[in-house]
């Protein structure tokens, strides 16, 4: 499974507990959290959303016109970030993907807390 992981920029910058991006690639890489029903896993990419979160979309649409991938999974600080993000909404941040790219989004890429 070829994969675009997508992060919150603010949310590891500001410190609100997320220590960058080695907790979603040691379970992309270890097959567990959100990763754990592929057969294998590759991440092919890594994109920080920046407020107020504008250029994802292009900027997923500039990744996807170099680099193919299967699924796309926003991580898990984003999907469960607290305090929520001010500026965008996970569940219809994650339909508009979708729609977008005809790509399956999953909310969220491990369980290490």
């Amino acid at each position: 499974m070829k994969v675009l992981i997508v992060s919150c920029g603010s949310y590891a910058s500001q410190g609100y507990g997320c220590p960058g991006e080695w907790k979603c690639l040691k379970a992309a890489n270890e097959k567990e959290g959100q990763f754990a029903g592929y057969d294998s896993v590759q991440v092919v990419g890594y994109l920080e959303c920046e407020c107020p979160g504008r250029q994802l979309i292009p900027n997923i649409g500039c990744v996807k016109k170099n680099v193919d991938f299967d699924v796309i999974h926003l991580s898990t600080c984003m999907a469960n970030a607290w305090p929520a993000c001010p500026n965008r909404d996970v569940d219809e941040l994650v339909g508009k993907i979708e729609e977008k790219f005809g790509v399956k989004v999953v909310k969220g890429t491990h369980n290490y807390g």
